[in-house]
C-alpha cells in the first residue's frame, strides 16, 4: 500500500493538528434525524438537572445528605452531557467531522472528570440510603454536613485526578495510525488504535485499574443493596414493601446499564469492535445513562417534586 492510499499518516502525535471523529449516521437524513434526537436528549437532561438544581439550592428544607449528593449528581451530569453532545451536534449539522487536537484534549480530560465524579456520588447516595434505613440512630454522625462535604469533595478531587492521569498518559503516546477516531468524541480506546502497538500498555493498564475500581464501587452499592432490602423486607406492610422495591430497583438498573456499557466499551477485545457496536455503547453510557440517572432518582421522591412545582409556579406567578 502506497502512502497515497492512506489519508492522514504520520509518526507522533505532535504533527497532529486535528482528528476525525465518526460521523453519527452515513446518509444526510440519518444525520439530521440523530442529531434531533440527541437535542431533545439534551434538552431534556438540561430542563430537568437545573431544575434539579435551582430546588434542592433554593430549598432549605433540601438541605440534607440525600439531596446535597443529589445535587452533584446534577452537576456531574450536566457537565459530561455537555462536553460530548455539543460537538456531536454541531458535527451532524454541518456535515463535518473536524476536532482540534486541543479540544480533543479538553474533550477527552472533562469527559472522564465528569464521568468519574458523577459515579462517586452515586456511589455515596447508595451508602446514604443505607445508613439512612439501617443504622439511623447513627446517622447523624456517619453522614453530618463535614462529612458529607469531606465525601463530596474526595469525589471531585478523585475525578479530576484520573482525568489528569489518563489524559497526560494518553496524549503522551507516540501515534502512528492516522488521526481517523472511530468514535462520535474523543474516547481513550480509539486513541489508543491510533498509537504504536507497543507504546499504549501502560494506558491499558491503567484503563484496567479504573475499571475495577468502578467495579468495586459497583460491589459497594450491590453490598449496600443487600442491607437495604433487607431492611424493606422487614416493612410490616405489603404495600410499603412494594413501593420501597419500586423505587430502588430502577435505581440498580440505571447503575448497571452504566457499568456495564463502560466497562464493556473500554475492556472488549478489538475482534468484536465494530462502528455500530462502539457508537451504540457509548450512547448508552455517555448520553442515556447520565441522563436517566437524576430523573430516577428524583421521580418517586414527593419532597423534590413539591419543591419543583412551588418553584415553577412561583416564577411563573411573577412573571
Amino acid at each position: 500500500m502506497d502512502s497515497t492510499s492512506i489519508p492522514f499518516q504520520m509518526s507522533n502525535s505532535s504533527s497532529i493538528s486535528h482528528f476525525l471523529l465518526l460521523p453519527l449516521a452515513d446518509t444526510r437524513q440519518l444525520q439530521l434525524l440523530h442529531l434531533c434526537l440527541l437535542l431533545g436528549i439534551s434538552l431534556a437532561a438540561l430542563l430537568a438537572n437545573g431544575l434539579i438544581i435551582s430546588a434542592v439550592a433554593c430549598g432549605h428544607h433540601l438541605h440534607s445528605p440525600m439531596f446535597f449528593f443529589l445535587l452533584n449528581l446534577a452537576l456531574t451530569v450536566l457537565g459530561s452531557i455537555c462536553t460530548t453532545v455539543p460537538k456531536a451536534m454541531h458535527n451532524s449539522l454541518w456535515d463535518t467531522r473536524d476536532i482540534s487536537y486541543a479540544g480533543c484534549v479538553a474533550q477527552l480530560f472533562l469527559f472522564i472528570f465528569f464521568i468519574s465524579a458523577e459515579y462517586f456520588p452515586l456511589t455515596i447516595m447508595y451508602y446514604d440510603c443505607s445508613v439512612s434505613l439501617c443504622k439511623p440512630l447513627h446517622y447523624g454522625t456517619l453522614l453530618g454536613s463535614g462529612a458529607c462535604a469531606h465525601m463530596a469533595a474526595a469525589a471531585w478531587a478523585s475525578g479530576f485526578l484520573t482525568a489528569l492521569l489518563h489524559t497526560a498518559n494518553t496524549f503522551s503516546l507516540p501515534l502512528c495510525q492516522g488521526n481517523a477516531l472511530g468514535q462520535f468524541f474523543c474516547e481513550i480506546p480509539h486513541i489508543l488504535k491510533l498509537s504504536c502497538s507497543k507504546s499504549c500498555l501502560r494506558e491499558l493498564g491503567l484503563i484496567v485499574v479504573s475499571a475495577f475500581l468502578f467495579l468495586d464501587c459497583f460491589v459497594f452499592i450491590v453490598f449496600c443493596y443487600v442491607q437495604i432490602f433487607r431492611a424493606v423486607l422487614r416493612i410490616p406492610s405489603e404495600q410499603g414493601r412494594h413501593k420501597a422495591f419500586s423505587t430502588c430497583l430502577p435505581h440498580l438498573a440505571v447503575v448497571f446499564l452504566f457499568v456495564s456499557t463502560a466497562i464493556f466499551a473500554y475492556l472488549k477485545s478489538p475482534s468484536i469492535s465494530s462502528p455500530t457496536l462502539d457508537l451504540s455503547l457509548s450512547v448508552l453510557y455517555s448520553v442515556v445513562s447520565p441522563a436517566l440517572n437524576p430523573l430516577i432518582y428524583s421521580l418517586r421522591n414527593q419532597e423534590l417534586k413539591a419543591a419543583v412545582w412551588r418553584m415553577m409556579t412561583g416564577w411563573f406567578q411573577k412573571h
